[in-house]
């Protein structure tokens, strides 16, 4: 059969690299795509947000099934408009993939159907937000309503801070319309978990843990970026969390999306809060996390064509998900300057150093041929992921496969996966 992934990063790479492990499969095409994704698929110069050329290209090409990975596409619409052209495609639908696209909608979703959460107010009016931060308890946190990179959450110390976040969001419009309407919630405090699950609309199955590293800087320091490293399964996730979650929040979801007539097919993301009252969700996405993707699907043993057919047709019921006993950790090289100010268009060197490495391997974020050569063409560049028999050992692996790369303004977190440690 044909795959058509869409998008053009770590992610997306990942999720070819485990397109290409189906017997299924003999022709893959990503749209963008990148240098790294162009070893297992042919890249095709139509951008992710161009719903009409990639279903005209789908339809051209005999392609069986499309793979959405990025958010955006999701959001807008991308699984409507290919399903009214009668075409295969893996997500859910514009109006259940608001469950990522609007922070209140997913919220007063919780609220409303008893599913665990930090306590909230929603606000349309940057006076009305600024008024209620008066007498807010702090720290406190500013959600952007929209879609902002994984960008737009910004965790406040003080008022001060809080009425700054409130300019940067509704006013400054740092994060364009995503930031029309806020959400200022409660702050949590503990272990944060991610939660990658298969959905048929009926059938939730989930993936193995992980946690994600979201702050640019070591020690958790610096601006929130996309994500700088990722380790699999995180230890904090324990049988009591997972029976936990199965009870009040994942099968919940579901059955709420449904009951609103937003029947869900495809991937809910659940970001967990482990407080000390027991796990809350902190946000919903409804794809593939990023960099969480490149540490649990080079564990996952299933035929993934499999996986995505069963949630398209509503018989993953029948789909016994299954993971390896091990552990895998992700460390991204990013461009020095990143989220905010970096240069890119340099050579990447050592790339080679990955084939046939079992265990190893090294997903392209951001980058570019130019020529023959393979360049930096973003803020994060390559995410690192090793596999080893424990956390300890994965971590090792994945910091010293980091040094066979390098290339100009090389930038990386040297505390990934250091919770492991307290574990």
């Amino acid at each position: 059969m044909k795959v058509l992934i869409v998008g053009g990063g770590g992610r997306e790479h990942a999720i070819a690299y485990k397109v290409a492990m189906s017997d299924k499969v003999d022709k893959i095409y990503c749209a963008p795509g990148n240098a790294g994704i162009a070893e297992y698929a042919e890249c095709v110069d139509i951008k992710a947000m161009e719903f009409d050329k990639l279903a005209a290209f789908a339809k051209e090409n005999g392609v069986d099934l499309t793979v959405v990975g990025m958010d955006d596409p999701l959001v807008g619409g991308i699984v409507d408009v290919f399903e009214k052209e009668g075409l295969r495609i893996f997500g859910p639908r514009k109006n259940a993939a608001i469950l990522e696209g609007s922070k209140a909608f997913s919220k007063d979703l919780m609220k409303k159907y008893d599913i665990p959460t930090a306590a909230y107010e929603t606000f349309d009016n940057a006076n009305d937000a600024l008024e209620y931060l008066e007498n807010a308890a702090y720290p406190t946190v500013l959600k952007a309503d929209g879609l902002a990179l994984g960008k737009g959450v910004l965790i406040c110390n003080t008022k001060e801070e809080a009425k700054e976040g409130i300019r940067t969001l509704m006013l400054d419009k740092q994060f364009g319309s995503a930031g029309d309407k806020i959400v200022i919630e409660e702050f949590m405090t503990g272990r944060e978990v991610s939660v990658l699950s298969f959905v048929d609309g009926n059938t939730i199955k989930i993936m193995t843990s992980a946690q994600d590293h979201k702050r640019a800087k070591d020690g958790d320091k610096g601006l929130n970026t996309g994500g700088m490293g990722t380790f699999s399964p995180s230890p904090f996730y324990t049988p009591e969390v997972d029976e936990f979650c199965k009870k009040y929040i994942y099968q919940k979801t579901v059955d709420a999306m449904k009951a609103e007539g937003r029947e869900f097919k495809g991937i809910i993301f659940f970001g967990l809060m482990l407080t000390p009252n027991g796990p809350r969700v902190l946000e919903y996405n409804a794809r593939f996390g990023d960099p969480e993707t490149q540490v649990v699907l080079p564990r996952m043993k299933n035929d993934i064509v499999d996986v995505f057919e069963a949630c398209i047709d509503g018989t993953l019921d029948k789909i016994e998900l299954e993971f390896e006993d091990n552990a895998a950790v992700c460390v991204v090289l990013a461009s020095d300057g990143y989220p905010e100010h970096y240069e890119k268009g340099f050579a990447i060197k050592g790339l080679e150093s990955f084939k046939g490495k079992d265990g190893y391997y090294v997903f392209h974020a951001g980058t570019k041929f130019e020529g023959d050569t393979i360049v930096t063409n973003g803020g994060r560049v390559l995410g690192v992921t090793a596999k080893g028999a424990t956390l300890k050992e994965a971590r090792a692996n994945a910091y010293a496969a980091t040094e066979w790369i390098d290339f100009s303004n090389k930038y990386k977190r040297n505390d990934i996966g250091k919770a492991i440690d307290e574990a």
